[in-house]
């Protein structure tokens, strides 16, 4: 029953969503290192990943300590569903300036929803590297598990409710992080035409004629 519930949540979840329509930039005043100082804020990884290794933790040592599956099933789910809301909620917003969500609209179809900061506000590069690293790694890591408990079918279930949480913080993250890039680069480009039109102009003469020669 449990996977049939999780396997659903991630269908609607990743299945069916709606082309990334719509992007935002988020607020100042919520935004990780205001100002032009590039703050650290390595805790909120910090804590997310004190989750995440609780949970591997019990995934792999809980049966030396207990008989009682049911009780270490729970406590890895609740462990890993609190990871997956803390990192698609808190950690990318203050580390990476990121956040993802997926929105039903009325007529019952999903759409992506995406947050990144602004551009002139720039993310601790430490912070960034640390947060994608772990990000990806993680999946790895239940993945690799997985290999090893193909033969224990309750045991499995674990490492596909981890599997789907993370992946969906991946899938999430990764086409909010190329929507920021294509509007950081869009915008840009309209500055860029703005503050010297005749530059923008040749340019777009000289591509022109390189395509037509």
């Amino acid at each position: 029953m449990a996977s049939i519930l999780f396997e659903t949540s991630t269908s609607s979840l990743l299945s069916g969503a709606a082309p990334f329509a719509i992007s935002e930039t988020l607020e100042p005043d919520v935004e990780a290192g205001q100002g032009m100082k590039i703050k650290s804020n390595t805790t909120p990884t910090a804590q997310t990943e004190t989750v995440q290794t609780t949970a591997i933790l019990l995934y792999l040592f809980g049966g030396f300590f207990t008989d009682n599956f049911p009780l270490v099933f729970i406590i890895c789910v609740l462990l890993l569903a609190f990871d997956f809301w803390t990192v698609k909620n808190v950690s990318g917003r203050l580390l990476v300036g990121l956040r993802w969500w997926n929105d039903i609209q009325p007529d019952g179809t999903n759409v992506w929803m995406f947050e990144s900061r602004d551009p002139s506000r720039p993310v601790n590069p430490t912070d960034s590297r640390i947060f994608w690293i772990s990000l990806y790694a993680t999946v790895v890591i239940w993945i690799f598990f997985g290999f090893f408990a193909i033969f224990k079918p309750s045991w499995l279930l674990i490492v596909v409710v981890a599997i789907t949480l993370n992946l969906a913080n991946v899938i999430g993250y990764t086409q909010c992080d190329k929507d920021a890039k294509r509007k950081w680069a869009t915008g840009f480009a309209a500055s860029a035409a703005a503050s010297n039109p005749s530059l923008v102009g040749k340019l777009f003469s000289a591509g022109l004629g390189r395509f037509f020669s």
